[in-house]
Formats: C-alpha cells, structure tokens, sequence
C-alpha cells in the first residue's frame, strides 16, 4: 500500500466551475444518431416522437448541460435545408467521413431541437463553413432563434414550429486545419470573423460564437485567432468581439497515435501511458490560457475543448467507420484527469465536450437492439456532476506517489473539490494498477461531516460493462472516516472516487477574516 496527502481548504473558493463544462456530443457518425439517439417513432424499442426514451433518461440522470450537434467533420458537409420539412420528402444524402454510408436525414433540426427539450440541454449547434456559405449559416440562426414574421420564421412555422427556440452555443465550423477545409490560421480567422458577423442575435436569444481552434498544442493557431480578434478594427468601432470562445481537440491514447491499439486487453505499459497522455492536457490547457491570457487578460474570450476522450481501435467486427469501442475503467480515469484539470482552468474554460455521446468513441451510453449500457465514463460524469456550477476549492495533493512514464513523473492521485450551498465534492483519482493507496486530507477552514462517499472500479483496469454484466463496474460505497479534520479514506487500484460533505453553514461562522 502507498500512502498520499492533500490539503484542502473549504474557506477558500476560487472560480465558477461552469457547468457546461460537463457537455456532450453527438455526431451523425455511426451509431450516435441512428440506431442510438434515433430510433423512429415505428420503433418497438420506447421512444418519443422516434427519439429513444431509455438513453433520455439516462442522460437527465447526469443534468447533461448541453448537446453539440451534427459534427465534428460532418458538420462541414451539412446543409440543414435538407433536414427540414416532411421526412419522407428528405434528400438523402452520402456521409463521406464516416463510413460513407448513406442516410435519409430523417433527423434533423427540428428532431434536435426535440432532444435538447427532452434532455433538458441547451442547444450547441455546428455551422458549416468548410463547404457552406455565409448566407446559409445565417438563414439557420434565423431559423432557429427569430420569433416575428421574416423568411425564415415562416419557413419554420411552416414546419411545424410556431415559436423560435433558444440556441445559446454556435460553432463556427470545425476543425478548420483539417476535415473542415484544410485551411490556415490566418485564412481561418478572416473566414470565422466573416461568418460570425452574419451568425445575428435575433430576439432576445444570443449567441456565444465559438471559433473552430487548434488540434492539441497548436498554441501558433490560437495565438493567430486571438490577434485577428483583437485587432478587428470594425470590432473595436462597434465595441462587439465576432466570436466569444475558442475551442481546441485533445484525443487521449496511448502509443504512437489514435487507431493504433485496442480498447482492451492492455499491458500495464499502455495503461500508465494512456494514463500520462491524459495528464498531460494540463500543460495543453495552461499553454492555450497563456496565450489567451497575453491578448485578453480580461477573460472576454473563453476556452473550449468541444472534443476530447479516448480514441482506440473500433471493436473487432465493426465499421471500422463508425469508430465503436468498448468503455473501460481505463477510459473512467481518463475522464476524471480530465474534469481535475477543467476544474482547475475554470477562470478560462466555459465548456467542454466529451467525444461521444452513444455508441462512438468515449461514449456515456452503449445500445445493443433493446438493451441499454451505462458505461465506466458515464458514472465519473453522475458521480461528478455535483461540480457543476460549483466553486472550487483550493486543493494541493502532496507526497503522492509518483511514476516515471514519457519522460517525466506522473503523478498516481489526482485530486479537484467544490462547494456550493453550504456542501462540498472532492473527487479523487487513483492511478496505480496494482496497489491500494491511503488517501489521508487534511480539511482546513470550516467544519464538515461525511454524508457521501463512492468509489467507481473493477476487477482490473480493463473492466467494462456489456449487455450480459451492465453492472460490472458501478459506483459503490466507500469507508471514509473524519476525525479532527482529517478525512482518510483506502482508494484500491485503478479507482475513481468521489466524498460528499456537509460544511458548517456559513451563517452560523460568525466574522472570519480570509
């Protein structure tokens, strides 16, 4: 056994965990529309106006904040004329990206729509830049968001929807370097600027217009859009910035590269290097904020990662284009370094999207025919979701244990907390593969007790849950104790772990000088 210490004080809160942070995606790729989100409304399989009602109820279950829809490299061939009016009247059309099958665009704007309603989830909507044009985008905004009687409006009436809905988030293309036209930071900043300036607010709906950023540790990238931003003549006239955020990708792996190894069977070798590759989107985030921070130190313009998760092999079998895999606990931890370091960024990251939603890549849900899967990935997100919109606390994780993997020492617990009305979350995870760890936190400033405490594991760190065994790796209780201020608990290997506490109201503290 290993032993860790950390300290945190409960009287100290820092920045706003903004709640979409915890945000999802889902892409017309495989089976994340079809065959998962969407099943129709002849579907024996239960379903509300044809949208799957099981995978409803699972996502409500973790407050999912918002939705991004329909790409990803498919958003850049999308033309959304061809989603609208009576389905059988629908184009269809060939997805050239992924598995280049064709569908029947039987899901589209108004059925999205639908979902975010039925989700309880805003809308973040993709626009095409790559192959679109800027009066198309405009004519979706308009569709979407304006409430009188112009063109577009009617149009949508005409469709069946008389009231224009809310769309909060708009992307300005995606991933404009590559799949979305291939194209270079400083044509893609004239491009993101143009666009954005016809993307209106109409009514009282406003968007936040995120601009299509860097892969990974491109920091040249975002440092080319952040100066086309700030020396936007006519912005700085109108006193308006084009886009409020921009966004970045980061794909965890381990190895050489995406598609290059399996979900599962792995060796302890690919497991600490996945776990390190996770880690290592800390030193990706404080590179993009330092950027950000040299042209807006006012944090006008946010951070998002509105792609990120794990990528493996597609499961023997499969569409090698519909990049399906099996969910882990492996994939679990990745999830919880992940939410460690958006936690601790909160000043400059506004959202965050894991990739994706069902049935691709890092999915929350699995379908198989009528079954319904919760994976690994998807607990870290119930058992964190009290994060949301919380404060954070400030944490220091000290005498760790570490391990020397690519080239430096990772560290084997990481660790972020939370408070928000007169409560407190600190979520852990714990690396090791092979070796219980005792967590001994040392809570300073105000006065708790245990109300909660969960641990998420398996057998070993390949565990997952399928159709035969759902309930393989689930959130069970955990023994912690609290004594004098001192919260200890045993994490065994590879687990993520969450306590909840009860704090002293802050009414009854008195005068406490901070």
């Amino acid at each position: 056994m290993t032993t860790a210490h950390a300290i945190i004080d409960l009287d100290v809160t820092g920045d706003r965990i903004n709640r979409h942070i915890y945000g999802h995606f889902a892409e017309h790729l495989g089976r994340c529309i079809y065959d998962g989100f969407w099943v129709g409304e002849d579907s024996e399989i239960p379903n509300v106006r044809g949208i799957r009602l099981d995978i409803v109820e699972a996502l409500k279950a973790l407050d999912i904040p918002n939705l991004r829809w329909p790409g990803g490299c498919f958003a850049d061939t999308y033309h959304w004329r061809d989603g609208i009016g009576p389905r059988e009247l629908r184009p269809r059309i060939a997805n050239t990206n992924w598995g280049d099958v064709v569908e029947n665009n039987h899901f589209g704007t108004h059925e999205f729509m639908d979902l975010c309603d039925l989700l309880g989830a805003d809308a973040y909507v993709n626009g095409n830049i790559g192959s679109g044009t800027v009066q198309e985008m405009a004519d979706w905004v308009e569709y979407l968001t304006r409430g009188d009687d112009s063109p577009m409006a009617r149009l949508r009436r005409e469709n069946g929807r008389d009231e224009p809905w809310k769309v909060p988030f708009w992307g300005l293309g995606n991933e404009a370097w590559g799949c979305g036209g291939n194209m270079s930071a400083a044509h893609y900043a004239e491009e993101a600027r143009r666009y954005a300036t016809f993307a209106h607010n109409h009514g009282e709906n406003r968007l936040t217009r995120i601009a299509a950023g860097a892969n990974e540790d491109d920091l040249d990238w975002t440092r080319v859009l952040m100066k086309s931003l700030m020396e936007c003549h006519g912005c700085t006239l109108y006193g308006n910035l084009p886009y409020q955020a921009i966004s970045f990708h980061y794909y965890t792996h381990s190895g050489s590269g995406i598609n290059t190894e399996d979900a599962a069977p792995f060796s302890g070798a690919q497991y600490y290097d996945t776990m390190a590759h996770a880690a290592d989107v800390e030193r990706i985030v404080r590179g993009h904020v330092a950027v950000m921070d040299s042209y807006d130190p006012d944090n006008r313009v946010s951070l998002v990662c509105d792609e990120w998760g794990t990528w493996w092999n597609v499961e023997e079998g499969t569409n090698p284009g519909f990049l399906f895999q099996q969910n882990t606990v492996r994939d679990a931890l990745v999830a919880g370094i992940h939410f460690d370091v958006f936690h601790r960024y909160a000043r400059r990251i506004s959202m965050a999207n894991i990739a994706q939603t069902v049935n691709v890549l890092q999915a929350m849900v699995l379908t198989d025919g009528d079954r319904l899967v919760l994976t690994p990935t998807y607990h870290v997100f119930e058992m964190n979701k009290r994060h949301q919109d919380a404060l954070q606390l400030h944490t220091s994780v000290r005498d760790t244990p570490t391990l020397r993997v690519r080239g430096g020492d990772l560290p084997l617990v990481s660790m972020s907390a939370s408070t928000r009305d007169d409560t407190a979350l600190i979520s852990l995870s714990h690396l090791a593969i092979d070796a219980d760890c005792a967590v001994s936190i040392d809570l300073r400033g105000r006065d708790a007790k245990i109300t909660r405490a969960r641990v998420l594991t398996g057998d070993d760190a390949s565990a997952c849950n399928d159709a035969e065994a759902p309930d393989r790796v689930a959130p069970r209780g955990l023994d912690a104790t609290l004594r004098d201020g001192i919260l200890t608990i045993t994490m065994p290997p590879h687990s993520f772990a969450t306590v909840e506490l009860a704090l002293e109201p802050e009414s009854d503290r008195g005068d406490v000088t901070r």
